[in-house]
């Protein structure tokens, strides 16, 4: 699913490829960023009525303080050749996603010496993503990544392993290199892309996982991050399925202490958007907890958040699941059916009832992030403990499977015996019988001599 810039009626410059503008070198402003430089002094700073009040990075020189204090000027730098090299000409065969900031490739680059393990020459798997000199999102996104991922680290956001920035008779080319997740996106797994669907269990954990991300960025760190596109295509798998929040080039600082949101351009992706953002442009961390409970239903139900293939009563994922929602007796008509009934209906009913906090109409009503995950952890402790109560299967070891044999063998053994007493008794029983059938035929006989 694309990302798209919300117009409501208002042209905004800031979101057009054409128009006047300052240009701004932003090598003055971070002294770090001359590897940057390039990119940075070609990006056009546009600014209008409706985002006037707005805190971009571009436009703040505090805020490049901030990051450049923070910095750990571990991201390696990559010439485009390497690049090149690492996904063998960029091959189509090598492509794992696309959308409208480029194209990104698998590939495979060589560990710096002093980050090998024993001196030994060793490779690591990366994901690298091309930006689509034509495309919709452009430089100043791919200088948001770099920024914000340069310095922020968590379990729970993607890692950032460097980037490249070079100009040539080709043209501008930007690229960033990731680390590889091997198990691609959440979306993929709920579209069926993946041949095995999730489990419950790993659908409670991702969210988990996913929720961690946000309230760290909207919560954990001495300055506030608002996401602004979270979707089931930026929750990535890594092999053990820990999901991890990606692509930050719509992210925008939060509002400065004192104000309750920031004034921007309407951006994000059709179905996520929270209602009172595309409606006012106005964005707090509280636009990030609406997307975040659509995508809670979507872990439910297994479907998009906007479905045009599906009858139009169903296209809307949040008005197809209402009616449902409210009657206990229908509720499972909504769950995955890929799920095939393996999973605990109340636990689902509570992830539901999670997900209508979060989309709560007044921004206000909806839970911080940070309580958002206290509850999946409440409800997936709930879950353990059911599913503890199921009784599982015996997987036997050799000690147990012999000692089952033996104990077998002996029953057989009571039960022949058993079987060889029985069948005494019964003979006896047999004779018994006959010999009364044949006295009382004797005395039949004697008595009708005798009349």
């Amino acid at each position: 699913m694309k990302c798209f810039h919300f117009t409501n009626g208002e042209r905004r410059d800031d979101d057009e490829g054409g128009g006047g503008g300052s240009v701004v070198s932003r090598s003055s402003k971070v002294s770090w960023a001359r590897s940057l430089s390039v990119a940075s002094s070609s990006v056009d700073t546009r600014r209008s009525e409706f985002d006037s009040d707005s805190r971009d990075w571009s436009d703040s020189v505090g805020f490049y303080e901030l990051l450049t204090q923070r910095r750990a000027n571990d991201l390696r730098i990559f010439t485009f050749a390497e690049l090149k090299s690492a996904t063998r000409g960029f091959s189509r065969a090598l492509l794992i996603g696309e959308g409208g900031f480029g194209c990104v490739y698998r590939g495979v680059v060589r560990v710096p010496d002093d980050e090998q393990i024993n001196g030994l020459d060793s490779k690591l798997d990366v994901a690298i993503k091309q930006l689509n000199r034509h495309g919709f999102q452009g430089h100043k996104e791919w200088i948001n990544e770099v920024n914000f991922l340069g310095v922020v680290k968590h379990p729970n956001l993607v890692k950032l392993v460097g980037y490249c920035a070079e100009d040539d008779e080709r043209g501008i080319q930007r690229l960033l290199v990731y680390e590889l997740m091997h198990n691609k996106s959440l979306e993929d797994h709920l579209l069926a892309r993946v041949p095995t669907p999730l489990l419950w269990m790993s659908r409670l954990k991702i969210s988990q996982d996913a929720a961690r991300g946000l309230a760290y960025l909207h919560e954990e760190m001495d300055f506030q991050l608002i996401f602004r596109d979270f979707k089931t295509s930026n929750i990535l798998l890594d092999e053990d399925y820990n999901a991890k929040l990606s692509d930050f080039g719509l992210a925008r600082q939060g509002p400065p202490e004192g104000l309750g949101h920031v004034s921007t351009s309407v951006v994000g992706t059709v179905g996520y958007a929270a209602p009172e953002y595309v409606q006012t442009g106005r964005l707090t961390a509280k636009s990030d907890v609406w997307s975040f409970g659509v995508v809670l239903y979507e872990l439910i139900t297994g479907r998009r958040a906007v479905e045009r293939n599906l009858p139009r009563s169903e296209q809307k994922l949040l008005e197809w699941v209402r009616p449902y929602v409210s009657d206990s007796k229908k509720f499972h008509l909504i769950v995955d059916p890929r799920l095939e009934g393996q999973y605990c209906i109340k636990s689902a009913q509570k992830l539901a009832s999670l997900a209508n906090k979060c989309l709560m109409k007044q921004p206000k009503s909806r839970p911080k992030m940070s309580e958002v995950v206290e509850m999946l952890g409440n409800i997936i402790s709930e879950t353990s403990s059911q599913d503890e109560d199921i009784p599982q299967p015996i997987i036997e070891t050799e000690d147990v499977k012999e000692e089952t044999e033996a104990e077998a063998e002996t029953e057989r053994e009571s039960t022949k015996q058993g079987n060889n007493y029985l069948k005494k008794v019964f003979d006896i029983k047999e004779m018994v019988n006959l010999r009364n059938k044949s006295i009382g035929k004797l005395d039949w006989r004697i008595g009708l001599l005798g009349w």
